[in-house]
């Protein structure tokens, strides 16, 4: 008797929309960057902000830098998945890459805010959320400080929303800890999530 289960016994696969979140200065540019870097097949859809370009960034890969003008008009046209005003600039995650790279059957990742994370749950409650969480507020505080625009007051206030997102925790689907150079760590549980979220017998579906 041929015991081998058919294909259509067996679950099928569907793309994911991976939302990655969490506090100002945890790290989360520098996971996907190294993410890029190892040749991880996820679509990367890249943020369009109006804040401005930092040292060492470039326009298309770590942004799409806008105008307030082009932004505001990316919001009348629908253009925008989620969007949300942060520190007095503002950040969006474009539509149209997104439902494109699902269409294609492309695991999809973006790096939203807390505040956009919640907009992204609400419109599609099947994308998994991941918090990526500081091991301490004394290490995101040094982690602020250590960039160019760290004044006292922007660290400060970072800091205080830092607290408020966290306690937004239940949020999400998972937490992964930043560890100072443990970039490889955060990545390995990603991966080990995205593995375990492949394995449910009922499917995550993304209808966007």
């Amino acid at each position: 008797m041929n015991h081998e289960l058919t294909a259509s016994a067996r679950p099928e696969t569907k793309p994911l929309l991976i939302v990655l979140s969490g506090p100002s200065g945890v790290g989360k540019d520098a996971v996907l960057k190294k993410m890029k870097e190892l040749g991880h097949s996820f679509c990367f859809v890249v943020t369009v902000t109006t804040r401005p370009e930092r040292a060492g960034e470039e326009d298309g890969v770590d942004y799409h830098f806008l105008s307030r003008e082009e932004f505001q008009q990316m919001i009348q046209e629908g253009q925008l998945l989620e969007w949300a005003n942060v520190y007095d600039n503002y950040y969006g995650v474009p539509k149209a890459k997104v439902a494109q790279a699902l269409s294609e059957g492309k695991d999809v990742i973006v790096k939203v805010d807390v505040q956009g994370a919640a907009t992204i749950k609400e419109i599609l409650p099947q994308a998994v959320l991941i918090f990526l969480m500081p091991p301490s507020m004394d290490e995101l505080e040094r982690r602020l400080k250590g960039r160019d625009s760290g004044r006292y007051e922007d660290v400060a206030l970072r800091l205080q929303k830092a607290k408020e997102e966290i306690e937004r925790l239940s949020l999400f689907d998972y937490a992964i800890t930043s560890h100072q150079d443990g970039i490889d760590n955060v990545i390995s549980r990603i991966e080990a999530i995205v593995a375990a979220e492949k394995c449910r017998v009922k499917p995550r579906v993304v209808q966007l």
